[in-house]
């Protein structure tokens, strides 16, 4: 890589010698284990396959994070009527004790927030301060969800009269199948797996490829928090082998699912079918991404929008579906906004993000490398490179923070996802042309708008069709209870995580009356 920009570290922690003691001692500690072997879990057993797979560091291909045994069909199926034994009890269990068990969940990743930090800077590539709000997360959805359970335990009031008494109660589902992605590796895992659980269902989780050493302590959390053997099974594994074996699968009753457009539109055509012996319909919870775009007014605070598109654009690579791969700004700034945007992303450390300073680490994979490097390309023929462009795959997945101007708003780098640390401007000649670009994508997840008019606040809040809308400030870091967080259209089924009503999603209502 070029010689690291200077930059004053983005980071929690730089005030705090304390913390940074604590995690370097924590990266150390993670070190000194690396390389372990991590079995399929099922009923709480061991399982291991003659199948095993490296997960590697994407900072340093030659560093091993762990050795994780892959699961057949043949071991699918075992984890598969495990769930389903294991259900018939636990879904008689009360709300309190299943809230209970992810009240000490939190209390277990409190206390070990910075060794999971140090699992997601080896694993995953976050920088410290990705990796600490990550893991604030995760500690969020547990508790935030065992709060719910409490809640919705309590079921909804109905109308009553004097001959009759009517009841209207939440039953779990059966059997989920969990798939999360690896850019929140601990954090939607997390709150995928406690979502399902804590409302009495089931789950066979198969982490993501990239990042299943951190399922995997995530599974020691729960155990020793006191959830039950076969309640969570772990099962690693390719797409390939046993994901459309467990989405097909008859006995299944719902999957929920973080990643790709394309995994996730296979996920729903598949769980549309049924199979023989299956007597329900399928549920899906899926998140697939984004196009998302920050859109600049007339009357914007310069400063206030470039600092947001360039946290926005560039924290973790690009490597989030909320990150601004869109810059859409309005004629008479864009070239100010361009011109701050381009100096601050020319300060940006990017390196190994074992190293606190660091700002922007690896992308996740060789494959993500490559089509990020192929879209670098195609940015060429379509817009001015302004900085960046450059990449390294000699030690570790690194990209340069990358910039195009003056992007049609019809160009691929304005339509199609590329998740990695590539951001295109475009220029729009009004703020009706502001909303027509910021909606010219078939994804709906999240956007921002940088203005002082009141009005076309009002405007934006009405007609730019996202799911999450953020005014003044940037496009990503929702926080779990204060912005409920899913998409539109082909960004997934608008399954807000961290919302009053996601809980819902993992059960079905059940009315009842009894006549006196």
């Amino acid at each position: 890589m070029p010689v690291p920009y200077k930059h004053e570290p983005l980071t929690t922690f730089k005030t705090d010698p304390t913390a940074t003691a604590e995690i370097i001692s924590s990266i150390k500690k993670v070190e000194s284990e690396l390389g372990k072997k991590y079995p399929i879990i099922i009923d709480g057993k061991f399982f291991e396959s003659a199948h095993i797979v490296h997960s590697i560091n994407p900072a340093n291909k030659a560093e091993i994070i762990g050795r994780v045994h892959y699961a057949t069909k043949e071991i699918a199926e075992q984890a598969i009527q495990s769930s389903l034994t294991h259900f018939e009890t636990w879904k008689n269990t009360s709300a309190s004790l299943r809230a209970g068990i992810l009240f000490r969940a939190a209390a277990i990743v409190r206390r070990r927030k910075h060794e999971f930090n140090a699992w997601l800077v080896k694993e995953v590539g976050k920088t410290w301060a990705e990796a600490d709000g990550e893991t604030a997360e995760c500690i969020d959805f547990l508790e935030y969800y065992g709060r719910q359970i409490l809640e919705l335990s309590q079921g909804r009031p109905l109308n009553h009269n004097s001959w009759e008494h009517n009841e209207f109660t939440y039953l779990p589902l059966g059997v989920g199948i969990v798939i999360p992605p690896f850019n929140f590796s601990l954090a939607i895992m997390a709150g995928t797996v406690v979502a399902a659980v804590v409302t009495g269902n089931t789950v066979v989780l198969k982490p993501a490829e990239t990042a299943p050493v951190i399922a995997a302590k995530f599974m020691e959390v729960l155990k020793e928090a006191g959830l039950p053997d076969g309640i969570v099974n772990y099962l690693p594994g390719s797409g390939a082998e046993i994901g459309d074996y467990l989405v097909d699968h008859p006995k299944t009753r719902f999957i929920s699912f973080t990643g790709s457009r394309a995994v996730g539109c296979r996920i729903y055509e598949r769980a549309a079918k049924v199979h023989e012996g299956q007597i329900w319909l399928k549920r899906v919870i899926a998140e697939m991404g984004g196009k998302d775009t920050i859109i600049v007014d007339k009357e914007a605070d310069i400063e206030l929008a470039a600092q947001s598109i360039t946290k926005s654009a560039f924290a973790y690579s690009g490597q989030k579906c909320s990150a601004c791969s869109r810059a859409v700004v309005h004629e008479a700034v864009y070239d100010a906004v361009l011109e701050r945007v381009v100096e601050l992303t020319e300060q940006l450390i990017v390196g190994n993000p074992t190293e606190e300073t660091t700002f922007m680490g690896p992308v996740i994979s060789e494959q993500s490398f490559e089509k990020i490097k192929r879209y670098i390309e195609i940015g060429k023929t379509e817009g001015r490179l302004m900085t960046g462009g450059q990449v390294d795959d000699s030690t570790g997945y690194f990209v340069e923070p990358t910039i195009f101007a003056d992007i049609d708003e019809n160009a691929r780098l304005m339509k199609e996802e590329i998740f990695g640390p590539v951001l295109a401007f475009s220029k729009a000649k009004d703020f009706d042309h502001l909303l027509q670009i910021a909606n010219n994508t078939d994804y709906g997840l999240t956007g921002a708008v940088i203005s002082q008019n009141a009005a076309n606040i009002e405007r934006a809040k009405r007609e730019f069709h996202v799911g999450n809308l953020y005014i003044n400030r940037g496009c990503t870091a929702a926080i779990v209870g204060y912005q409920p967080f899913g998409g539109f259209n082909m960004s997934g089924t608008d399954s807000k995580a961290g919302s009053p009503d996601y809980l819902l999603l993992h059960v079905q209502a059940k009315s009842i009356s009894e006549t006196f």
